[in-house]
């Protein structure tokens, strides 16, 4: 099927209707929800919509009670799998081979102070353990570290609790995780073993953020924030704390619904709709050299 022809939407808002009734981590906001697209599909506001303006029309239309922005349909421009999850596995996958592995960046800065940048997501971690144990192993050694997060989009939990078990030095609790599903309470925590060196749990860490940097990403900023492990430098996130779950609705169309909620163990609550402020607030162009300023200073001292 041709993306750019219009499409019969009363089947597709039916199916993501089902599908956010049956699994929203919050089903009352999921009814109030529903009936903002069955009302807007009565007034045919989806009407001679082609494929791409329908994902935007009802994606505004699923964040407008509560500005989830997990909550969406998305469109992709090729084909993607009806398996549910599919769609997103593939773009990943593609992401993955084309970015080091999600490292794409290591530099040594002035002062010993190296820069690791994670982008364009923390994949998932049987994927992307391998290099980033490697690079997080090479800093090590570093007497600062700024971890660039600026273009991140997101990725695996357990990345982020990878990640912060190189960072930290005792086992830590990180974050829980309540799923609407089947009702789990799930909690993350540090490993209490890594496959290379630990940067450790005293020298200085920074964290570049923008107003890009979303979903675990933001889960990894904020953790290391409630625990006083890292300082945020740049610009307030995007604010998406729920995890989502994926199903092709069209060849072309992906509803994402959030199916569970997290719960940061410091501050009880999470990031959602607020993002993570920073500590020092500056454009995110000039987190970089404003992270390096703070660093050489705090090493000084």
């Amino acid at each position: 099927m041709n993306a750019a022809q219009t499409l019969e939407p009363a089947p597709l808002i039916d199916e993501t209707i089902r599908l956010l009734t049956d699994h929203y981590v919050f089903p009352e906001t999921a009814a109030q929800v529903a009936e903002v697209l069955k009302r807007r599909l009565d007034e045919g506001a989806y009407d001679g919509a082609t494929a791409e303006e329908l994902a935007a029309l009802v994606t505004a239309d699923l964040q407008s009670v509560n500005q989830d922005k997990h909550l969406r349909l998305k469109h992709h421009a090729e084909p993607v799998s009806p398996e549910q999850g599919a769609a997103a596995m593939e773009a990943i996958r593609r992401d993955f081979e084309t970015s080091l592995g999600g490292v794409p960046r290591l530099e040594l800065l002035d002062g010993r102070v190296a820069v690791l940048e994670m982008a364009p997501m923390l994949f998932p971690l049987g994927w992307a353990a391998e290099p980033l144990s490697a690079a997080l192993t090479l800093v090590s050694g570093a007497e600062a570290l700024i971890i660039d997060l600026r273009g991140n989009r997101g990725g695996d939990p357990d990345t982020v609790a990878f990640v912060c078990s190189h960072l930290l030095d005792e086992r830590t609790h990180l974050n829980t995780m309540h799923w609407r599903d089947d009702g789990r309470v799930e909690q993350s925590w540090t490993l209490p073993y890594v496959p290379g060196a630990r940067f450790g749990g005293s020298k200085p860490v920074y964290v570049l953020t923008s107003g890009h940097t979303f979903s675990a990403a933001e889960e990894l900023s904020y953790d290391l924030q409630q625990l006083g492990r890292g300082v945020i430098v740049g610009e307030t996130t995007r604010g998406g704390a729920h995890p989502c779950d994926g199903w092709t609705v069209h060849p072309h169309l992906e509803v994402t619904v959030p199916t569970g909620r997290s719960v940061n163990p410091v501050s009880g609550t999470n990031w959602e709709g607020t993002g993570v402020r920073p500590d020092v607030a500056c454009a995110a162009d000039e987190a970089l050299a404003r992270a390096h300023e703070l660093a050489l200073a705090r090493l000084g001292d």
